[in-house]
């Protein structure tokens, strides 16, 4: 029994664990608990989605739909292994399970089958939806796997519960088939051994990009020849403004002036302004990478 852990606790459990986490518009204040309580809390439930696409996932998430009113889980854990949190509090997850099974998950012993649906779940679990078309086929990405393991242990971690206390839909409501595509069991074990050990700690912040320097517009002249030309003419191409009949390449040409000029027009500018020669608050947009 533990009372739910508030939006920024769950938040630094989950961070503090080396997740990624994406706070989706009013998630800590977004709940169902008017229509009961959320708490006392006693385990975490795995679910899969049936659905693809990560942006079309968590919209669907966080509204629920006609028959079913959001949220519909406390995060949904994508492909990538980002776990997006779209509600804090009561969340139409778990629905009518068994009471045997969660006497079982309060006392951490093994689970019994599920054989009932007599008990709201929807006030005892944590939930999270893992994005997975469920047919069997669908893959899980390591990534993803390894994001369910960290969430599930973060909460476990954070209210001094074992691995006994995750489990999966499929183990609480009868007819339930999610998760599929891996065993309970074996997450459980993963889970374990995540809990024998330190957290992760918060994901480290990718490191800045490098772009390189406007060198000024005197640098563009016939004859110069760099890699900063020939770095300038892929990044115009992939901005669809090349216009290369080879190319680019290192020296300044008529053709990096014209795809640097369709560069300026994109950007707004006409006239002199976009007469292919860069300028620093074009070159800055283009963000040339380092050579």
């Amino acid at each position: 029994m533990a009372t739910p852990l508030s939006a920024d606790r769950l938040l630094k459990a989950l961070r503090d664990e080396g997740l990624h986490v994406v706070e989706h518009r009013s998630w800590r204040t977004h709940n169902r608990n008017h229509k009961g309580s959320w708490g006392p809390v006693h385990g975490v439930m795995i679910h899969h989605t049936v659905t693809s696409g990560t942006q079309s996932t968590v919209n669907l998430c966080y509204d629920g739909h006609s028959s079913l009113p959001g949220p519909l889980c406390h995060g949904v854990i994508a492909k990538d292994g980002s776990v997006h949190m779209v509600g804090h509090g009561r969340a139409n997850h778990a629905g009518l399970g068994d009471d045997d099974v969660l006497r079982a998950v309060i006392n951490e012993t093994s689970l019994p089958a599920d054989n009932e649906a007599n008990t709201d779940g929807n006030r005892s679990f944590y939930g999270f939806e893992c994005i997975n078309l469920g047919d069997g086929k669908d893959p899980w990405p390591a990534a993803q796997l390894e994001a369910i393991e960290k969430a599930a242990a973060a909460i476990c971690r954070a209210h001094g519960w074992n691995q006994r206390s995750v489990i999966g839909h499929k183990e609480w409501q009868p007819g339930k088939i999610d998760p599929r595509g891996f065993t309970m069991d074996s997450m459980r074990g993963r889970v374990g051994t995540r809990l024998g050990g330190d957290p992760d700690g918060p994901p480290a912040p990718p490191p800045p990009a490098k772009y390189e320097p406007f060198p000024g517009a005197s640098f563009f002249r016939v004859g110069r020849r760099s890699a900063v030309i020939t770095a300038m003419g892929k990044r115009l191409v992939a901005e669809g403004c090349g216009r290369y009949q080879v190319g680019p390449g290192p020296d300044w040409s008529d053709a990096d002036r014209a795809s640097y000029a369709a560069w300026q027009r994109k950007l707004g500018y006409s006239g002199s302004g976009a007469d292919g020669i860069p300028g620093k608050a074009s070159w800055d947009k283009l963000k040339v990478p380092n050579v």
